[in-house]
C-alpha cells in the first residue's frame, strides 16, 4: 500500500507496541538486551524507474515484477535478520522518484537511519541526479545517516552507461558504500541490505560502548567511599596523656 504521512506514524507505533521493539534513531541510545529486537527504517531513493520497488520485493519477498508501475508516494515492507545473534527488523520504505512527491518522501528521511541511493546503469541520467539526490537526503536526514550508492538492473550490462569505476570513484570521494546489483537476477540484492544494516549496526554497538565508557569515566563514577573507623577507648587515652604532656 502506499502510505501518507499520518498512516505512516500509526504503523509505526502499532509496531512498537505490539513487539518487543527498540526504535532506533542515531540521537538516541536504546538499551539492547538479550531477546530484543532492534527496528532500523532504511529509505531507498533515486529516480523514478530505476527498480527501487523491485529491489525492495526481492528482498523482503523474494518477489519480482516486471509491470512494475511507479511508486505513488510512499510504500514499506519489512524483514527481519540476524546480526551477531541479535534480531534486526528492517523497516524499509520505497519513495516515489517523481518530482510531485518530493515534498512527501522527504518527510521519511528523517527517521531513517540508512539509505540505498539507487540509479540505473544502462540510464546515465539516473547517475547524473544521484548528487542531487544525496543532497537532498543530507539535508533533510541525521547526519550520521549510513548510504549506500546501488547501481541497479547490472543485468543489463550489454547496455551499460555507467562505468563500475565511475560509480565506485563518486562513492568513495561522497563516503558512501557501493555496489551493484540485479533485482530480476537477484544478483547482490540481499548484500546490499545486509551490508547496510550490518554497517548500522555496528556503528550502534560502538556508539553504545562510547556512551557506556563515557558514563563510567564521569567524575560522579568515580568516587570512593572512604570509611573512617571510630575511635576507641585506648586512643583517647593516648590522645589525652599527649596534651597533658605539653
Amino acid at each position: 500500500k502506499s502510505l501518507s504521512t499520518d498512516v505512516f506514524l500509526l504503523a509505526w507505533q502499532h509496531l512498537v507496541r505490539r513487539q518487543r521493539v527498540s526504535v532506533f534513531h542515531f540521537s538516541s541510545n536504546p538499551l539492547v538486551l538479550l531477546g530484543e529486537v532492534l527496528l532500523f527504517s532504511v529509505v531507498l531513493i533515486g529516480d523514478s524507474g530505476v527498480g527501487k520497488s523491485n529491489l525492495l520485493s526481492r528482498f523482503t519477498r523474494n518477489e519480482f515484477n516486471l509491470e512494475s508501475k511507479s511508486t505513488i508516494g510512499v510504500e514499506f515492507a519489512t524483514r527481519s535478520i540476524q546480526v551477531d545473534g541479535k534480531t534486526i527488523k528492517a523497516q524499509i520504505w520505497d519513495t516515489a522518484g517523481q518530482e510531485r512527491y518530493r515534498a512527501i518522501t522527504s518527510a521519511y528521511y528523517r527517521g531513517a537511519v540508512g539509505a540505498l541511493l539507487v540509479y540505473d546503469i544502462a540510464k546515465h541520467l539516473t547517475y547524473e541526479n544521484v548528487e542531487r539526490w544525496l543532497k537532498e537526503l543530507r539535508d533533510h536526514a541525521d547526519n550520521n545517516i549510513v548510504i549506500m550508492l546501488v547501481g541497479n538492473k547490472s543485468d543489463l550490462r550489454h547496455l551499460r552507461a555507467v562505468p563500475t569505476d565511475e560509480a565506485r570513484a563518486f562513492a568513495e570521494k561522497n563516503n558512501l558504500s557501493f555496489i551493484e546489483t540485479s533485482a530480476l537476477d537477484s544478483t547482490n540484492v540481499e548484500e546490499a541490505f545486509k551490508n547496510i544494516l550490518t554497517e548500522i549496526y555496528r556503528i550502534v554497538s560502538q556508539k553504545q560502548i562510547a556512551d557506556r565508557s563515557a558514563h563510567d569515566e564521569s567524575p560522579g563514577n568515580n568516587v570512593v567511599d572512604i570509611s573512617v573507623p571510630p575511635t576507641t577507648d585506648g586512643q583517647k587515652s593516648n590522645k589525652l596523656q599527649c596534651c597533658q604532656n605539653l
